[in-house]
């Protein structure tokens, strides 16, 4: 095939490919995506928000290991196989950390696990509770690679699910944001005169409220909760997109192809979604980079306030107001653990960003 006849799409795939920090974002990315879909396969504690609370193991450090008694009871878990895939399983067992154990008179005798200093209390269990009287089943080791936090929860199990927040936000926001941005900002674009006068003063009045400040009200507005921060994160960085458009649309709308169009009889709406839309895209895909970035932040920014993502929902930004205080007391990992992951997210975006606008350029 020679030069000529390849599309700028495939040039723009080449410029892409040998940016080393770009490919390497994009799989970060694609990482962590897989991680926040299927995060309750990963997780040592499949629980529903791995909200398994073990006290008297709070806070400890990586790679602390326990005996782990699981105790059966007779509920039996419904969920489906697609709810346990993608929401976790309901508990139906108790479980209970222990130091030591031993059987007597048709009876398991543990003792309970205590920090350290402290005896721990000793308790019994009869071996009917078990399956057969077969107890050795139900007492494993467990291995906290991340260690626990203040409520004694698997730090990897919530590490792992908080992804999904975090990442997902990226995706609903920047969605919202698109459609909106894009409907705007082709209006005053395409039409100017009163249209674009009004919505620019729309933009400009959206635009001069802080953005933080614009999520909180919205946020309580619509109430606190999960989907309530998605969308007041994307109703408020459309403003970014409808600028961006409204600029790109009066660049191209006086170009041959927009006039030739014209001639034709083509609908205003075709002319635009089919004509003008798609040769703008380039600097649109590089702001949509930048918005997951930015949403991120927010979404963080709102659970550490505690107006995000509610317990016991895991979230990075909940579990760094939650551990805060241990920087000073001498468990740093608790807050650096999801601050990092925020970091290392965010940095991908904007590598990626930054990657796809020069590969997007046409003057290069």
């Amino acid at each position: 095939m020679s030069k000529t006849n390849i599309s700028l799409s495939s040039l723009a795939l080449q410029k892409f490919k040998k940016n080393i920090w770009g490919v390497f974002s994009f799989w970060v990315i694609v990482s962590i995506g897989l991680i926040s879909v299927f995060a309750y396969v990963l997780v040592p504690d499949n629980s529903k928000n791995a909200n398994q609370m073990h006290l008297s193991i709070h806070s400890k450090s990586p790679g602390f290991k326990v005996k782990m008694l699981e105790v059966p009871s007779d509920i039996r878990d419904k969920s489906t196989f697609i709810t346990k895939l993608f929401f976790g399983k309901n508990n139906t067992t108790t479980e209970i950390p222990i130091s030591d154990y031993k059987v007597e008179n048709e009876k398991l005798i543990y003792t309970e696990y205590a920090s350290d200093g402290l005896v721990g209390q000793e308790k019994s269990l009869s071996l009917v509770a078990f399956p057969n009287h077969y107890y050795k089943n139900f007492i494993k080791e467990r291995i906290f690679i991340f260690g626990t936090d203040k409520y004694g929860r698997d730090y990897l199990s919530r590490i792992l699910i908080g992804a999904r927040i975090s990442f997902f936000i990226g995706f609903v926001a920047v969605f919202i944001s698109l459609i909106i941005g894009l409907f705007m900002g082709s209006l005053a674009g395409y039409y100017g005169g009163k249209v674009d006068a009004f919505i620019m003063w729309i933009i400009n009045i959206t635009w001069s409220i802080p953005t933080l400040l614009l999520v909180i009200a919205i946020t309580l507005a619509l109430g606190k909760g999960f989907w309530q921060v998605f969308i007041a994160v994307g109703l408020t960085m459309w403003v970014e997109v409808a600028r961006v458009v409204r600029g790109q649309i009066i660049g191209v709308k006086q170009l041959q192809y927009v006039t030739a169009a014209r001639a034709l009889g083509f609908t205003d709406f075709r002319i635009i979604t089919k004509h003008i839309l798609p040769n703008i895209m380039a600097p649109i895909i590089v702001i949509c980079a930048a918005n997951f970035a930015a949403a991120i932040l927010i979404e963080s920014g709102l659970s550490f306030l505690g107006i995000g993502a509610q317990p016991p929902m895991a979230s990075w930004g909940a579990m760094i107001k939650d551990h805060y205080n241990y920087i000073i007391l001498g468990k740093p990992y608790l807050a650096l653990i999801p601050g990092i992951c925020i970091m290392v997210l965010v940095m991908a975006f904007m590598l990626i960003g930054n990657a796809l606008r020069d590969a997007l350029d046409v003057k290069t």
